[in-house]
């Protein structure tokens, strides 16, 4: 039934961008949240009630700075993709890489949605999405 709801589009089919990483950093410049960026840059989930879900786990679910929504949609990603079960190994390169996956924690040295703030969750978006990648390849 969800995967109805859902159309994918091969990551592939991205026409400029070289890379999930570039895909996912491009997605997060034009306006989508982290959780959106890694989602379609990673399976290219291309559907609005799909994107409207996702964006409710942005900002650390809400805006309460809770879960980083890069790993949220790391999770959708891999679960969509018939790889839930390495949901955990990807939890596992992130606080390896990040040291948390508090979006507070991430986000602590900056000010909210300053400049600098952006950069950073640009970072981890594309940073994520290379781990999704990776997982979804092994």
């Amino acid at each position: 039934m969800l995967a109805r709801l859902i159309r994918f589009r091969s990551p592939s089919a991205k026409t400029e961008d070289k890379s999930v990483r570039d895909r996912a950093g491009r997605l997060f410049a034009s306006g989508m949240n982290c959780t959106q960026a890694v989602l379609q840059a990673t399976i290219g989930v291309d559907d609005p009630q799909m994107m409207e879900m996702a964006e409710a786990f942005g900002g650390g679910i809400g805006d309460s700075k809770c879960l980083c929504g890069a790993v949220s949609g790391g999770v959708m990603a891999l679960g969509l993709s018939g790889k839930g079960k390495k949901s955990g190994a990807l939890v596992k390169l992130f606080k390896e890489q990040n040291r948390a996956t508090c979006c507070a924690a991430l986000s602590r040295p900056y000010r909210w949605q300053s400049r600098e703030h952006l950069a950073n969750c640009r970072r981890i978006t594309e940073e994520t999405a290379a781990m999704v990648e990776k997982l979804l390849s092994e």
